[in-house]
């Protein structure tokens, strides 16, 4: 019982002594705290968007065939300076200056003139000079350039004319022939038949009511001739048409040599 109560005070005193030392023990000081940074957050910057991924890119697929139907390559243009291959250029000149020219009827100027307004083929060419006969004659053009010399004072005759040469007795048919380089009588009979140039004829000229044409040679033979159908107009014409041709060789131009 007293060992008890003896064992009870020391547990009592031991824990008395425990709690005094505890209390007279000075405090322990706290653990300092750590400051906290009051610095702004770092600003992160973005992360920038992906590029897109590129398109694929598909290989060229092969040049189908043209279809068959599919028209011809249109041919390169033509050189702008080569002339038409149809272009005509039609120059004419004359022996007469100023000479008016007229194709197919249209004026083209005066000569010496220029024309590229031809088309190829047959034209109608005129060209008229005061005192002396109308040049008219249907041509021939081709593509490409084309020269014509009008001459006017060239003599050109050509004129024919059946006839019968009255004799003191009797007579004889033939023809008279007449081109600028002279008048010709062509009969069976020789001794009837002659060749005199225009110029030496000392008479020409036609007897309309008698119908009669009387020819006489300068220093030479008289000769009367006759239409063989009694037809004075005959005469008449190849009459003017010589005398025409006579009158400009004596007044000085040259028979034509074609």
């Amino acid at each position: 019982m007293n060992r008890l109560i003896i064992i009870a005070v020391f547990v009592l005193l031991l824990l008395v002594t425990g709690v005094g030392v505890y209390l007279l023990s000075p405090p322990k000081p706290a653990p300092a705290r750590t400051p906290v940074s009051t610095a702004p957050a770092p600003v992160v910057a973005p992360r920038p968007a992906p590029a897109p991924e590129p398109a694929p890119v598909e290989a060229p697929r092969p040049a189908r065939r043209a279809a068959a139907s599919a028209p011809a390559a249109a041919p390169p243009p033509a050189d702008a300076s080569a002339p038409p291959p149809d272009l005509v250029t039609l120059h004419v000149e004359s022996d007469v200056p100023g000479a008016q020219v007229f194709v197919d009827r249209q004026f083209v100027g005066a000569a010496p003139v220029t024309t590229t307004d031809v088309k190829p083929g047959t034209h109608q060419i005129n060209v008229s000079a005061p005192g002396y006969d109308q040049y008219a004659q249907s041509i021939d053009i081709t593509p490409g350039p084309r020269d014509l010399m009008i001459r006017f004072k060239d003599v050109k005759l050509d004129a024919k004319a059946e006839v019968i040469h009255k004799h003191g007795v009797g007579s004889c048919r033939g023809t008279l022939v007449a081109t600028a380089q002279g008048l010709r009588y062509d009969t069976t009979n020789k001794g009837d038949a002659f060749t005199v140039p225009l110029t030496n004829l000392d008479v020409f000229q036609v007897d309309y009511l008698d119908k009669n044409l009387k020819v006489k040679i300068k220093g030479g033979k008289q000769y009367n001739f006759t239409d063989p159908m009694g037809n004075a107009d005959n005469l008449f014409v190849f009459q003017r048409d010589v005398d025409k041709a006579r009158q400009r060789l004596l007044k000085g131009d040259q028979p034509a040599t074609n």
